[in-house]
């Protein structure tokens, strides 16, 4: 399958000739102000950075895709399930400045126009979820604790259209390098979905993990058709050039920005 994501300046952006209106993407590492380790586009106000470099990368990422500062909105993540509807009175929440509002929550959709979802991610899965038909966005955060709490699944039982029309793009995130004890997966083993496609057993207390592609199969059991799920090949714990590795760069490390808006 041919990869749709498309490196554009600071952002990989995603390509599909049957979208019209809405743009998705995520942001890359490259060419920033942030010291990870230096010339980082680091787009988190959570970790120990300038505020000030973060609003110009914000700036110039609005540039770059044309969704003013004003209109993007931010939750304060916490690798939960909670999965909350924003409108139009949310937009500016936590661009500026982090606050209190839309904490806890690790999923978004909207059904208004002129709104900028956004999330930031080192590793975890960024899951966008739209349909143009039905004026609806959705992004969803997925480490390996969202995917147990089946975020994704808490996403489409607030939909209110057929799932046919509903399309699912699945973006960069760790590779199957990324492992996992007993423990762990004894909590995916409680899911709905064949454990054996997506786990695969290295050694004693190691299990390498395909979160990417549980949270497919999650989705497909949810009732989305298949084919109207995209998984892209990029990986963040492979490429260092491109995506900050919260993993691999031992939690030292700046943030990319998922986003979609309509």
């Amino acid at each position: 399958m041919q990869e749709k994501f498309i490196k554009k300046h600071h952002i990989l952006d995603y390509e599909d000739n049957y979208l019209k209106k809405v743009k998705l993407g995520i942001t890359t590492r490259e060419d920033g102000l942030s010291p990870f380790p230096r010339n980082a586009f680091n787009m988190a106000r959570y970790i120990d950075d300038n505020q000030q470099s973060i609003t110009q990368h914000q700036e110039m990422l609005a540039a770059a895709i044309d969704f003013p500062r004003e209109q993007w909105v931010f939750p304060i993540q916490t690798h939960e399930n909670h999965v909350v509807e924003v409108t139009e009175q949310d937009r500016g929440t936590n661009i500026d400045s982090l606050t209190e509002r839309l904490h806890g929550v690790d999923g978004l959709y909207t059904y208004d126009e002129n709104i900028l979802l956004t999330m930031c991610y080192a590793d975890c899965v960024p899951i966008y979820f739209y349909s143009e038909k039905h004026h609806f966005i959705g992004l969803a955060h997925a480490g390996w604790r969202g995917t147990v709490g089946q975020i994704v699944i808490e996403m489409v039982s607030h939909i209110d259209f057929e799932l046919c029309d509903l399309n699912v793009v699945i973006g960069p995130a760790t590779s199957t390098s990324y492992e996992i004890n007993d423990d762990i997966k004894s909590k995916f083993e409680e899911l709905p979905i064949d454990i054996n496609q997506y786990i695969k057993t290295r050694g004693a207390d190691r299990h390498g993990i395909d979160l990417k592609l549980a949270n497919a199969l999650l989705l497909e059991k949810a009732g989305v058709p298949k084919d109207n799920i995209y998984i892209t090949d990029y990986a963040t714990s492979e490429d260092l050039s491109l995506f900050f590795s919260y993993r691999v760069e031992k939690g030292d490390t700046g943030r990319m920005l998922a986003f979609i808006g309509q």
